[in-house]
């Protein structure tokens, strides 16, 4: 039977077995402003807030007044 002649330590036999890989982050382009965003996350674009192609927060309002 055969036994290996040094021991291998955690980091290098956890390494062996990771299966994570470095992914590129999936982009949308907002249907309104034409903004590239991550999906499912609201994005900032001209002090407005949008998800969706919809505003959810206009900061140019609370600016004015």
């Amino acid at each position: 039977m055969a036994h290996p002649k040094r021991k291998i330590s955690k980091t290098r036999r956890d390494k062996r077995r990771t299966h994570y890989k470095a992914v590129a982050p999936t982009i949308a382009k907002d249907p309104t402003t034409g903004e590239m965003h991550l999906y499912h996350r609201a994005h900032w674009h001209e002090g407005k807030l949008y998800y969706k192609g919809q505003i959810l927060i206009d900061k140019t309002e609370e600016a004015e007044a």
